[in-house]
């Protein structure tokens, strides 16, 4: 689904499926800001202080496995939130939270989500509902991850950064790539060299532009269809 726009600015799905009134009463706590391509929100062991409901950005979700190795574990973009666990109580990170892609989102302090955890309004159901769309994603993306090969893993990760981000340009570099997908740099620029002959994306200068958004589906796993569908269907 593409990003929700409202008088032509792109805008939180998970906020704007909020009842007119339990939304007003947030606003005086959200703050619209701009997160920059590869800005660290989070690292593992971190106080999480605020939470972040993406418009036009993406949050990655990354586990460590060491100082210079890391595996993303989930995609955060306008159909949620970083930082789920504040809701859940926890305030500590468990994770690398790091902006994927620049662009806007609304930041909230972990005292006030904390404040409407106990509320059983419209928000609490929604973010109950996400938290069981992003375990859906964090576990397929285990199995794919396992099972699937590079380029259908790159294909998967390329579409939906696309849907989250409403287009078909956006930056990324091989070491970023990298990182996202747990491979060699190496495997990376085989995977995408095997995606950019068959003319799906174009790949230069840090630059992915998908081509072929059908053909790049039919070469992405069936896991890509998998976290879209769960992730369309719990806003509907």
């Amino acid at each position: 689904m593409p990003p929700l726009t409202i008088h032509g600015t792109t805008v939180n799905r998970l906020l704007a499926s909020l009842p007119k009134k339990e939304y007003e009463r947030l606003l005086p706590g959200l703050k619209r800001i701009t997160l920059t391509f590869g800005e660290v929100l989070y690292e593992p062991g971190d106080t999480m202080k605020h939470v972040y409901f993406p418009n036009d950005s993406i949050v990655s979700l990354l586990s460590a496995m060491s100082e210079t190795s890391s595996l993303e574990v989930g995609m955060i973009g306008n159909e949620g939130m970083a930082g789920l666990p504040i809701f859940m109580g926890v305030n500590v990170s468990r994770n690398r939270a790091l902006v994927q892609g620049s662009g806007s989102a609304m930041r909230m302090t972990s005292v006030a989500v904390r404040h409407e955890a106990n509320r059983l309004g419209t928000l609490h159901r929604l973010m109950h509902r996400y938290a069981v769309s992003l375990l859906t994603q964090v576990s397929q993306a285990a199995a794919c991850n396992r099972f699937h090969s590079v380029d259908a893993r790159l294909a998967r990760w390329l579409l939906m950064t696309s849907d989250r981000l409403g287009t078909e340009e956006f930056r990324l570099t091989q070491e970023f790539m990298s990182n996202m997908l747990g491979v060699r740099r190496e495997g990376v620029n085989k995977a995408a060299g095997v995606l950019q002959t068959g003319k799906l994306i174009h790949y230069s200068r840090g630059m992915i532009t998908i081509l072929n958004r059908l053909g790049l589906e039919r070469n992405s796993c069936e896991c890509y269809a998998i976290i879209k569908s769960e992730s369309d269907e719990y806003l509907n």
